[in-house]
């Protein structure tokens, strides 16, 4: 998990572009997801935070990956004076400043763009920031399959540096990623829902067929099943497949009524293809081609908790299952919704987040599973 910090702000200021839905406070943000991470704690799970992660590596290496994404443009900078405020000079500032200060460029980096001047120092600049505000939904950067760990490649540019990042992570983990996605395929986290030997893959507005093949090609899943869910919809407020799909137990799921009860045909209703391969072989093939996916859900022993939507709009769906039948999940919502969850056996940890689900996730979305024990063991 990633505790937003003062990268956060950059994103808050102008919320679309940061790719969140409203303004929420940073502050208070900070606050809710340090309670969520202690919530965490208190069922028995271990969280491990991004900076302190990065906090426990090397001087060496902070060092190195600061610069890798602090940039001095010199382009208005006289020949002159441009070796003393280029690479050289940045090594030395690197190396003068503390490591919590490391820690914020690696979240901001920052780029300052300079140009001479006749008076004061010779050079004056102005500051930007590429800054990791969407961080927090640490669900993306990667997945974690039963074979190994994947680095994605996220489908807007300005994430994209949240991947390295993650990896660096994993790196001082010492976990080595089995694949990273190139190309032209696009993965985020959200889209991917393991259920032990099947797979159930979100394809639409952040996850396409390239990195899924990917996958499939290289052996990275480590499921006999793999079952790619087409979303015709390509809405943002259910941008991934965890938005509108989640699983509570082996038999027990959730989706909102939006899509549970839509017409055959509108963009509303999902579809789903089915990948399979035969015991002892590494090549997956399509068995079947777009079957309706609710259909095929009850099929296969599902049922299937309808969420109305007010609760849909506040992300009900997206909740963390800690146990089967135990989840962690945004607190608020309907006597309907808690109802219909009691009925069926589930316990729920109601989680303050109305701040951060400004940000268009929640519960689900700002967690990666780095690894899970079998149940009863």
């Amino acid at each position: 998990m990633h505790t937003p910090g003062v990268e956060l702000f950059d994103g808050v200021i102008h919320p679309t572009a940061g790719l969140f839905e409203h303004y929420f406070d940073v502050d208070s943000a900070r606050e809710q997801h340090l309670n969520y991470i202690r919530m965490l704690q208190q069922q028995g799970i271990t969280v491990v935070r991004v900076e302190d992660v990065l906090r426990a590596m090397s001087r060496e290496r902070l060092e190195s990956l600061a610069a890798q994404v602090l940039t001095y443009d010199v382009s208005k900078v006289n020949p002159a004076d441009s070796a003393a405020n280029g690479g050289e000079y940045k090594t030395k500032i690197l190396h003068e400043m503390s490591r919590e200060d490391l820690l914020r460029v690696l979240m901001l980096q920052p780029t300052v763009k300079m140009m001479s001047v006749d008076n004061n120092t010779g050079i004056e600049a102005t500051y930007t920031h590429q800054s990791l505000m969407n961080l927090y939904f640490t669900r993306d950067q990667s997945i974690n399959t039963p074979r190994g760990s994947i680095i994605c490649q996220m489908n807007s540019l300005q994430r994209s540096p949240e991947t390295r990042l993650i990896e660096a992570c994993y790196s001082q983990l010492g976990i080595k990623p089995i694949l990273k996605i190139s190309g032209d395929g696009r993965l985020e986290g959200g889209d991917y829902i393991p259920a032990g030997s099947v797979a159930f893959i979100g394809r639409g507005m952040r996850t396409n067929k390239q990195a899924i093949q990917q996958m499939m090609d290289a052996d990275a899943l480590g499921h006999d099943t793999i079952i790619v869910v087409d979303d015709h919809l390509r809405w943002q407020m259910e941008m991934h497949l965890d938005t509108h799909f989640n699983i509570i137990d082996r038999n027990l799921c959730t989706m909102p009524a939006s899509r549970l009860y839509a017409e055959k045909g509108t963009p509303q209703c999902c579809t789903a293809d089915i990948y399979a391969r035969k015991p002892g072989s590494l090549k997956y093939r399509l068995i079947k081609k777009n079957l309706d996916f609710v259909e095929l859900l009850k099929k296969r022993g599902f049922s299937i908790i309808p969420i109305n939507r007010e609760d849909e709009m506040h992300y009900a769906n997206n909740y963390l299952t800690i146990a089967p039948r135990h989840i962690m999940a945004v607190g608020g919502q309907s006597k309907e919704y808690q109802e219909a969850l009691a009925g069926h056996g589930v316990k729920v940890e109601w989680i303050p987040l109305d701040q951060l689900i400004k940000g268009y996730g929640a519960a689900h979305c700002m967690t990666q599973v780095v690894y899970r024990q079998t149940a009863g063991k």
